[in-house]
């Protein structure tokens, strides 16, 4: 079968909920994937940043088989022999009492909300059923009824209403308004993105997040940092909210979690809001599974062992110097952003009416893959194991690709 036979199954029998650019991969290896007729791509997308251990990683995959091997679900309805010695590394390494293990990561922020609107109730007495949390707009926390209930894109809510009460929005990035909302006694918690990265890698004013976390101290109202996308390496700290070293009192982890080879989320906390949430009261009945919990402290290991942290953090800074260089050259190129190996570029339309899909389309051509959002922007977040050769091939490519777009 070639590529387009796959397209036309996937047209024919799947949901028409994505637009995927029009490439079908079979195999990956490090930062490297290839498409079924062999072609070879640069990876700038990570599986929108859950593959930062790079595709295929052999210490998580080996540890993946072995375990598959041996044993992979129990449920909670009893104790394995892998979840404690998971939940001891993952708390120990993040500095925190207690993990609630999960699956995705729109459950681990809906496990977010359930466990701060608990604490509202039950530690800071908040009268029943009247608990608010504030979200910032542009967020994106998934696209469950609660994530998209907290939505302010209409292409995530509109047509699933009614939503979910309980929150209120206001700008990203804006102290003042995070005060005023904060003046409400109901609230118990901020959730916020340390970097809004769905929303086009958008990041806020330095010392915005610490800043943030001294006014819900000050008014008894918890921080809950969604680092599903930011966290785990990828901004050039093992958390994005360490750039200012802020600790959020619940800490939300997907994505590279199992270094892209299944869905594994975790939830961290103190004993004071973890312990809110009784036997019985939540759960998941893959979450904290022994295939799960081998894999997840694989991919930790990676990230601490391999230093991914440093090389994101290196690269970002060498990959930033030379798309800045582009923005000065060509006037379509408007600004590159970002923090580490989270990066992202605004492509202003050509004359002849092609936009940054369109750009997209062409560093596929050309051996680059990647993905716009909202219209205008593209994203680019490789695998954190890549080398300086390899971002200067991909700066090549997009030079190649933007110097064709007039």
């Amino acid at each position: 079968m070639l590529s387009k036979d796959y397209i036309e199954l996937e047209n024919k029998y799947g949901a028409h909920n994505y637009h995927p650019l029009e490439v079908v991969i079979a195999k990956g290896k490090g930062v490297w994937v290839w498409d079924v007729e062999d072609k070879k791509y640069l990876d700038f997308l990570s599986a929108y940043s859950a593959v930062n251990q790079g595709h295929c990683h052999p210490k998580i995959v080996n540890a993946m088989a072995e375990q598959a091997q041996t044993l992979t679900l129990t449920s909670r309805a009893f104790y394995n022999n892998v979840l404690g010695e998971y939940e001891k590394y993952i708390t120990e390494l993040f500095g925190y009492d207690k993990v609630l293990p999960m699956n995705t990561g729109v459950e681990g922020g809906e496990t977010a909300v359930k466990l701060a609107r608990r604490w509202g109730y039950d530690v800071k007495g908040i009268k029943k059923n009247e608990a608010k949390i504030i979200v910032a707009n542009e967020n994106f926390h998934g696209r469950t009824m609660m994530a998209v209930s907290a939505s302010t894109d209409p292409d995530s809510y509109e047509g699933y209403g009614p939503f979910l009460p309980g929150f209120i929005k206001i700008p990203f990035n804006d102290i003042p308004a995070l005060e005023k909302a904060l003046e409400d006694p109901n609230v118990c918690a901020f959730m916020v993105e340390p970097i809004q990265g769905e929303a086009g890698v958008f990041v806020p004013d330095e010392g915005y997040l610490k800043r943030a976390q001294q006014l819900c101290k000050a008014k008894n109202v918890l921080l809950v940092c969604d680092e599903v996308q930011t966290g785990l390496a990828r901004t050039g700290k093992m958390l994005a909210s360490d750039h200012e070293d802020v600790k959020p009192d619940i800490l939300v982890l997907g994505k590279a979690l199992s270094g892209g080879t299944m869905p594994v989320s975790a939830i961290l906390a103190n004993d004071e809001i973890m312990l809110t949430i009784k036997p019985g009261q939540h759960g998941s009945t893959f979450g904290g599974n022994p295939l799960a919990c081998k894999v997840a402290l694989a991919s930790l290991q990676v990230l601490v062992d391999e230093k991914l942290a440093d090389n994101a953090d290196a690269m970002g800074k060498h990959f930033r110097s030379k798309m800045q260089k582009m923005v000065e050259e060509f006037d379509h190129l408007v600004l590159i952003r970002g923090k580490g190996l989270l990066n992202a570029i605004v492509i202003k339309p050509s004359k002849d009416g092609k936009t940054a899909y369109d750009v997209c389309v062409e560093l596929k051509n050309n051996g680059l893959l990647a993905k716009p959002t909202h219209g205008d922007i593209i994203r680019f977040a490789p695998p954190l194991v890549i080398t300086k050769e390899e971002i200067d091939f991909a700066i090549e490519v997009i030079r190649k690709v933007l110097a064709g777009f007039n």
